[in-house]
């Protein structure tokens, strides 16, 4: 384990707020997903002398994977940052954003729709067709990325977890008596109607509060652009099932043991991994960031003073930072056979 590096690759300067990337469905396993597509940007010219990237600049692809009530739309503004070398794609997980839900909600059907959509992006047409991927996940899909990395190394150039949620055995704090209970029959429908009786304007707020280290660096229109997404979830008849069923599948995963445990999935990833996490993450517990970095064989470490659960989201530019210099060190280094 070592410290992450920086990357000083000229980033493209905020400006106004960039809507959400558009996509399309995609064909996984029992169903489709909902895809949001990035396009690459081309590095850009050097803010010391002024010179123009070569014309062989990096052009791969990754995918990013969203966390437990997330979308891809959680990933607009990193992806953003990141074409400067990647063809970025976001999945809306089965049951989420866009995406129907699947017939049955498992740790195991998300990882087969995120494997499904890995091999859909390895075939697209065009520079990086036919190579590995960068796997980005937070949350709920940084174990599901992990899961990935371990049985389809062949598809993953690098792995980044943000506060990737691995197994523990006492529930968060954070976490509303409710949810906590979904292992329990009948609890989950107990949970999705008290949901259901929060409008989205304080389901939001609870978020932010729950989820951001300090929830007023969150730009207003972000805020309004939450709402309305919520609004749109609570018209999907399966909304409530995706998040308490999927919390279900999680914590059931939790009791795996063996080579179906997670922490000894991590153990077999082969590809360079970056674990990113905020010490003020009021979900997964930032004592766990260190301990994931340690037991990854190649993994470097990103800590972020004053950030929450959602870096990517709150600090999108040292995030995107660590995430290009993973990638510019994996390209320097010749892989395995």
């Amino acid at each position: 384990m070592s410290d992450a590096r920086l990357s000083d690759a000229p980033l493209p300067r905020p400006g106004a707020l960039i809507p959400p990337w558009p996509g399309q469905m995609v064909p996984v396993t029992g169903g489709e997903v909902f895809v949001r597509h990035t396009p690459w940007c081309g590095p850009l010219p050097s803010a010391d002398d002024g010179s123009t990237p070569s014309a062989e600049a990096p052009h791969e692809r990754a995918l990013y994977v969203h966390g437990l009530g997330g979308a891809s739309t959680n990933w607009t503004d990193l992806a953003a940052l990141l074409a400067v070398r990647f063809d970025g794609y976001a999945l809306d997980l089965p049951g989420f954003g866009e995406s129907a839900p699947p017939p049955r909600y498992s740790i195991h059907r998300h990882v087969q729709a995120v494997v499904d959509v890995l091999e859909w992006v390895v075939a697209q047409p065009g520079p990086g067709q036919g190579a590995p991927v960068h796997l980005v996940g937070n949350s709920l899909g940084g174990l599901v990325s992990v899961w990935v990395a371990a049985r389809r190394p062949d598809l993953v150039a690098t792995l980044t977890l943000i506060s990737a949620a691995m197994p523990v055995y006492r529930v968060p704090a954070a976490f509303d008596r409710a949810i906590a209970l979904v292992l329990l029959p009948g609890v989950p429908a107990l949970a999705e109607r008290r949901l259901a009786g929060a409008t989205p304007e304080q389901r939001v707020r609870g978020l932010l509060q729950m989820c951001f280290g300090d929830p007023k660096r969150v730009p207003r229109e972000r805020v309004e652009e939450a709402v309305a997404e919520m609004r749109r979830r609570d018209e999907q008849p399966w909304a409530g099932q995706a998040l308490t069923r999927s919390l279900r599948g999680l914590m059931t995963s939790y009791l795996r043991v063996g080579r179906a445990n997670a922490w000894r999935m991590a153990r077999s990833v082969k590809v360079p991994s970056l674990v990113v996490w905020g010490d003020r993450d009021k979900l997964v517990d930032p004592a766990l960031a260190p301990r994931l970095a340690a037991v990854l064989p190649d993994a470097r470490l990103q800590v972020q003073e004053g950030i929450g659960h959602l870096a990517m989201l709150e600090a999108p530019e040292p995030t995107a930072r660590a995430v290009l210099a993973l990638a510019e060190d994996a390209a320097a280094t010749p892989a395995e056979v």
